[in-house]
Order: structure tokens, then C-alpha cells, then sequence
């Protein structure tokens, strides 16, 4: 009897995440009735933190720890100058007139952005795609870094809806970085701050059209 609960627990939990990590995108892709996509991100978090909250074996203080972050600091901060680099010739060699257009064209509301983009976008995704992905489909991976991967596959398939390969692609390589972070020091704090980064990277060298453009 218990074997035969387990299995249907799986089965539910493999139901449940193609429902919320394929369909829901898929059909946020093909558009087959109007809704914003940032108010469906703030439901599908609401619905992962109901979750987490009301699953005994979630270790709340995962939704935050700052003592992780410290340690973390240096780390974070050096690979992102080096990526951001990378990225910043990228542009000014392949699409230097995108270089810093945001911040040229509207200075005033790429602050903004820069000020709301984390807590209103990075922190929910982190919620959903790192704290609630790992804790609820645990069990269906055979270790972290199977885990880690789909995570990582799932945070980046979300992007389809923006309709460019730049979002689906740069997403999957930080979805690998941020759900390791998250895997490795228990704290979506720390895995936000560094998404937060890199995402806020995207808008201000000029790339953001690539993450917001395709979902309207």
C-alpha cells in the first residue's frame, strides 16, 4: 500500500511539473488568451511559496540566510566582471548600437528597473525555479546535479515566450549558475543577488529587449 502511494505521489508530482514548467509556458508562447506574464509569474509564485510554507520538510530559512552570502561575495562578483566583460565586447563588436541604449534612450526609467527588476522578477523566479523546483521534485532526480539541470532546463524553457534564441540560451547558462549557487550554499538569497546581477548586466548593456520585448 505504501509503495503503491509513493508511486501515485510521483506520478502526480511528474503531472504537476510538466503542467507548470512545459504547458504554462507553451501556451504563453502561443498566446491562446491575453494575460500579462508578469502577473502570471507573481500566481504561479504565490502558488510555489503555499507550497513551501505548508511542506513540513522545508527549511524556511532557505528563502533567505544572509550569512551565506558573504562568503559567497568575492566569488560571485569576480565571475560576474569577467562574464560581464565578455558580454559587453560582445556587444560593442556585434551590435554596437545597442551598446548602453537603455540607460541612454531613458535614464530615468532604467533606474527603475534596476531598483524593482530584482525584488519584482528575480526574486519570484528564484522561488519558483530554485527553492520550490528543488524541494518539491527532489525525489523524481537521481542526485543534485541531475537536479541542478532541470532546473536550469526549466528556467530557461520559460524564456521561449520571449521568442529568441539569445534569452533561451544566455538563461540556460544561468540557470546552471543560479541553481547551483542555490544547491550549494542554501540561500536563494545568495542566488538572487547573483541573477540579480547578471539580469540587471542584460538591461543595462543594452540586451533587454532580448527578456521582455517577445512576451507582450
Amino acid at each position: 500500500m505504501a509503495e503503491s502511494g509513493s508511486a501515485a505521489r510521483q506520478v502526480m508530482l511528474i503531472a504537476e511539473m510538466i503542467v507548470l514548467f512545459v504547458l504554462l509556458p507553451v501556451a504563453f508562447h502561443f498566446k491562446p488568451f491575453p494575460f500579462p506574464p508578469i502577473p502570471a509569474l507573481w500566481l504561479l509564485t504565490a502558488y510555489c511559496l503555499f507550497r513551501l510554507l505548508h511542506d513540513p520538510a522545508f527549511d524556511r530559512r532557505r528563502l533567505w540566510n544572509p550569512a551565506a552570502l558573504p562568503a559567497s561575495a568575492a566569488h560571485i562578483l569576480t565571475g560576474f566582471a569577467v562574464i560581464a566583460l565578455l558580454v559587453a565586447v560582445g556587444v560593442y563588436f556585434l551590435a554596437p548600437h545597442r551598446l548602453f541604449n537603455f540607460v541612454r534612450r531613458a535614464p530615468a526609467f532604467w533606474a527603475l528597473v534596476m531598483c524593482l527588476y530584482p525584488v519584482l522578477s528575480v526574486y519570484p523566479q528564484g522561488i519558483i525555479y530554485r527553492a520550490f523546483f528543488f524541494q518539491r521534485y527532489r525525489g523524481l532526480f537521481p542526485n543534485t546535479a541531475a537536479l541542478i539541470v532541470a532546473s536550469a532546463v526549466a528556467f530557461s524553457f520559460a524564456h521561449i515566450i520571449f521568442r529568441n534564441p539569445i534569452a533561451f540560451s544566455f538563461t540556460l547558462a544561468g540557470g546552471l549558475l543560479f541553481a547551483w549557487r542555490y544547491a550549494e550554499t542554501g540561500s536563494l538569497l545568495t542566488s538572487a543577488f547573483e541573477h540579480a546581477l547578471y539580469g540587471c548586466w542584460m538591461f543595462t548593456i543594452g540586451l533587454g529587449e532580448y527578456f521582455y520585448k517577445g512576451a507582450r
